[in-house]
């Protein structure tokens, strides 16, 4: 592994709807300014409801899409720059829906060398060794490799594409809601195996999901996301210990309570995000918002620094709620 990290700054996409012999093409506006930083070996939880622009960051960053705006780094180098002189990022990827990400009509041993054969040193017997040791480190056996994917539980196909992404020996892991379709016996151990590779190797995971107990086992810091905003961002113990911006609580108070003995009301995220296409003026949470004030819709706020670590897009940061939050920041 090396000690490269990986920076967004300022990242937009849009993409063109629509349009015909009397109607304008509209843009919809899917990732809206987004700054992040993921250190070397870390996680960054990447939270937000279905349509909030999570999964098209992560293609941005996989080169499966190209920014409209802003820049990705990898290391000190823009991403942009290393495809271009044929220097690919150490960046892998491993996808939601294990039935679907596997060729059928490949063997296990297919699908784990397949990224190696860029790699012009490796023999085919190294590669076939890559393979045993990396099948071996997710919990499989060397009998698998000639099996096909249908042979297979769900939880060990997942087992399979994370084989697959190890295969290169990357730096950065882009993880989409990698355990959505399992089931939550099944979730609880792919989610301790990436843990422990992480332990052990050094990898960086981007872990984008819409569960916030998933995202809090495993993520070192994390970032909320709304209608392509990031509307909170912070380290995972401050962001569940003192969450400050109005969506982030909303969504908490929306996610059941995994102990029994800690039951509580469920409440509900009233009214509908607002249309990606057409952005509301101001907050973009704002029609959604309980404590919105006429501010809130008429200018749009800034992400800005709140405590050490801790950014928040909400116009209310002079409030008691945000000045005890920093307090509090500062006295830890």
């Amino acid at each position: 592994m090396t000690d490269a990290s990986l920076e967004l700054r300022e990242l937009c996409k849009r993409f063109l709807l629509g349009g015909g012999l009397f109607s304008p093409k509209k843009e919809l506006h899917a990732v809206n300014n987004v700054s992040l930083l993921l250190p070397p070996g870390q996680t960054l939880g990447l939270v937000g409801e279905s349509g909030c622009g999570k999964s098209t960051l992560g293609n941005m960053i996989l080169g499966l899409l190209e920014p409209d705006e802003g820049d990705i780094l990898y290391g000190e180098s823009p991403i942009r720059t290393l495809r271009e002189e044929g220097r690919a990022p150490r960046i892998q990827a491993v996808f939601q829906d294990p039935f679907s990400s596997l060729d059928p009509r490949m063997t296990v041993e297919k699908i784990v060398t397949s990224p190696l054969l860029l790699d012009r040193t490796l023999t085919r017997a190294q590669r076939e060794d890559r393979a045993r040791g990396i099948l071996a480190e997710v919990g499989l056996g060397e009998g698998h490799l000639s099996r096909y994917p249908h042979e297979f539980s769900g939880g060990q196909r997942q087992r399979i594409g994370i084989a697959r992404a190890l295969a290169p020996q990357p730096d950065i892991i882009v993880m989409d809601e990698p355990t959505s379709a399992l089931d939550v016996s099944v979730q609880a151990q792919i989610l301790d195996l990436i843990r422990e590779l992480q332990a052990r190797h050094g990898y960086a995971y981007l872990f984008i999901s819409h569960d916030l107990a998933v995202v809090r086992h495993v993520s070192h810091q994390v970032a909320v996301m709304y209608l392509g905003f990031v509307v909170e961002h912070a380290s995972c113990a401050d962001l569940f210990r003192r969450p400050l911006h109005p969506y982030t609580r909303a969504l908490m108070a929306c996610a059941p309570e995994p102990d029994p003995t800690r039951r509580k009301r469920l409440d509900v995220l009233e009214g509908d995000v607002p249309s990606p296409v057409h952005l509301p003026a101001g907050c973009p949470f704002a029609p959604r918002c309980a404590e919105a004030e006429a501010r809130c819709a008429a200018e749009r706020p800034a992400l800005k620094e709140v405590g050490p670590g801790h950014t928040v897009r909400c116009h209310k940061q002079g409030s008691s709620l945000f000045q005890e939050a920093r307090t509090e920041a500062v006295a830890g």
